[in-house]
């Protein structure tokens, strides 16, 4: 009796999000894919000069991925980057998918800013479609000379990324009453207490912006959200940057303290 030819590895989007070095030769990469969420794949010969892989394993580029079972050495060879062998595939096939020019200047440094969320936040094997989707488009203004532009795309990101782990509360609520936010009250959005009344205190949002961007976020408009958070930018940038790092359980991320050491070098 014949036996069934096993059926290829189905091909899905990726982006690399960072990359390990696991011999002379090959690499461990972490992959945010639309399909599988966040994976760990061996990527063989990666780093010959001749590989075809090596081009096209590049951050912020979309690219299609062809996985398959994991390599025999992943268990003893994938330790530096905490991966176990049931943690890590292997990438029989990439290729570029088409996308935008290379990140450069601030652009690079908001990228790996991104990255660096996902990494830290997204537990593995965990598929969030629509916020694989809101990366790919935040990417692509990530690179726009309008500074406005840029901070409406990365505030939009953050909260679209705090609402898909489940750590988002609802913004249109006060969250330790559950009474509706009153459209023409002020809040605070505080790590501890969700929601807050506001008491006069810095950083605070009108009502209506919260209820503004719960509406967007229920929606799963990324363009809907983008234009909720322009009214708030400032302050939602120091709210959201407290929440994260609370969810983090770090007060700075590395990709901010490298822009931060740049920026002190340049001065």
């Amino acid at each position: 009796m014949a036996t069934r030819p096993a059926r290829p590895p189905a091909t899905q989007a990726a982006y690399v999000l960072h990359r390990y070095d696991w011999s002379e030769s090959s690499l461990i990469l972490d992959l945010f894919t639309r399909e599988q969420g966040r994976i760990a794949v061996v990527a063989k010969g990666a780093k010959r000069p001749y590989s075809q892989l090596r081009p096209v394993l590049l951050p912020f580029q979309r690219i299609q991925v062809t996985l398959g079972k994991p390599p025999r050495a992943a268990e003893s060879s994938a330790g530096s980057s905490g991966e176990s062998a049931s943690d890590v595939q292997t990438l029989r096939g990439a290729e570029w998918a088409g996308g935008h020019a290379m990140l450069t200047g601030a652009a690079l440094f908001s990228g790996f800013y991104l990255n660096e969320l996902l990494m830290k936040l997204l537990a593995r094997s965990d598929a969030h479609p629509m916020l694989f989707d809101a990366y790919a488009l935040t990417l692509a203004l990530l690179a726009s000379t309008d500074d406005g532009a840029v901070q409406t795309a990365l505030r939009a990101f953050e909260l679209a990324l705090l609402q898909q782990v489940g750590v988002l509360p609802d913004l249109s609520r006060v969250t330790m009453t559950q009474d509706e936010v009153d459209p023409a009250g002020r809040y605070l959005l505080l790590p501890e207490q969700g929601v807050a009344t506001s008491r006069g205190r810095e950083n605070e949002l009108a009502g209506q912006t919260l209820i503004g961007l719960q509406a967007a976020l229920q929606h799963g408009s990324l363009a809907a959200l983008q234009q909720a958070c322009a009214p708030a930018l400032q302050e939602l940038k120091l709210l959201l940057r407290a929440l994260l790092h609370y969810h983090l359980g770090s007060p700075v991320l590395r990709t901010r303290q490298v822009m931060l050491d740049v920026q002190a070098l340049e001065r």
